[in-house]
């Protein structure tokens, strides 16, 4: 069974929202905890559920483009941009 944010805290000796805080990347955890939480998610191969923070949050950070002619050289560019502007935002591409 996957790990769980629950078993992410309990490994590191946390709170719950201690990790969402470090998962998140609020600056109000100091450094040796979030180390600590850190560590705890690589140990236990923590991978955050995206389909339950859509839910949550009501967003899905995700950006659909439709281009009329894929084969037309412009438009991978064009995309291919839009990504790279959308990965900085932490927003997907489909």
């Amino acid at each position: 069974m996957a790990a769980s944010i629950k078993d992410v805290a309990r490994e590191a000796g946390v709170s719950i929202a201690t990790v969402s805080r470090v998962l998140n990347d609020i600056d109000v955890v100091n450094e040796e905890t979030k180390k600590k939480v850190l560590e705890a998610i690589k140990k236990l191969g923590y991978r955050p559920n995206i389909v339950a923070r859509s839910l949550k949050t009501h967003r899905t950070r995700t950006v659909g483009i439709l281009v009329p002619d894929i084969s037309n050289q412009i438009y991978p560019e064009i995309v291919r941009g839009a990504e790279d502007v959308a990965n900085i935002y932490k927003y997907n591409v489909m």
